[in-house]
């Protein structure tokens, strides 16, 4: 590999993201519990945010604006202000969470710094992610920060034309099978898979990965061993 760019996820790859959206579910459908099973809450939180993706694209403002929709699906919009207050009000929430690094991370950015160019690829809200990059305390580590709408091939192509770095120079790390890597190794790119405990079902894939160029780390500092021979 003659690797110049390493390019990282953010939410669940450098900090804790998809923990505090199962609390904020699990509130949720204890708010709508009157009206439908937890199970069967969840499942049409899940069907209005996939509906809303085209729309509203990733992030806490798109999620908080999925779940007043989907309360008022499930009760036939008969739900009060107050329970609409209450939904923003997690959403708030959601947007003040502390950010909590996951281990090795700040110890593997700082091995990293200056052998390579270090780049932030993510999806979600750009304040939002630019937010929580700051207060991460790990912003000066990235060349390049890049909030992304969508994660496919094409997005990654224009990420790679704006870093002027070819597929095979490039090496992405991340939570999401579906996301961080099948498309980097679709356009020739490098890629690791790092599991979270927990993952948005729309992130999950029901098949391996084989691929010369994929990896599968159990820790992040483990890829220093790959970026470090």
């Amino acid at each position: 590999m003659t690797l110049k760019v390493i390019a990282f996820d953010a939410d669940d790859t450098l900090f804790i993201n998809e923990t505090y959206f199962d609390e904020t579910e699990k509130k949720f459908c204890g708010l709508m519990e009157d009206y439908l099973s937890h199970q069967g809450i969840s499942q049409e939180l899940f069907r209005v945010e996939i509906d809303n993706l085209k729309i509203y694209g990733y992030g806490i403002k798109a999620y908080t604006l999925s779940m007043i929709e989907a309360a008022m699906k499930i009760s036939n919009n008969t739900i009060p202000v107050e329970v609409v207050e209450k939904i923003i009000e997690y959403g708030k929430e959601l947007l003040q969470k502390p950010i909590v690094l996951l281990d090795g991370v700040a110890e593997t950015l700082e091995a990293l710094h200056g052998k390579y160019k270090l780049v932030v690829a993510t999806k979600g809200d750009l304040l939002d992610q630019r937010r929580k990059l700051h207060d991460s305390g790990l912003g000066h580590y990235f060349h390049h920060i890049e909030v992304m709408s969508d994660k496919q091939e094409k997005d990654y192509l224009d990420l790679l034309k704006r870093l002027d770095v070819k597929p095979s120079a490039f090496f992405m790390i991340g939570n999401s099978l579906k996301s961080d890597v099948l498309p980097v190794l679709k356009i020739g790119g490098f890629a690791a898979h790092i599991p979270f405990h927990t993952t948005w079902a729309h992130e999950r894939i029901d098949h391996e990965v084989v691929h010369n160029n994929f990896t599968t780390l159990e820790k992040i500092n483990d890829v220093l061993q790959i970026l470090l021979k």
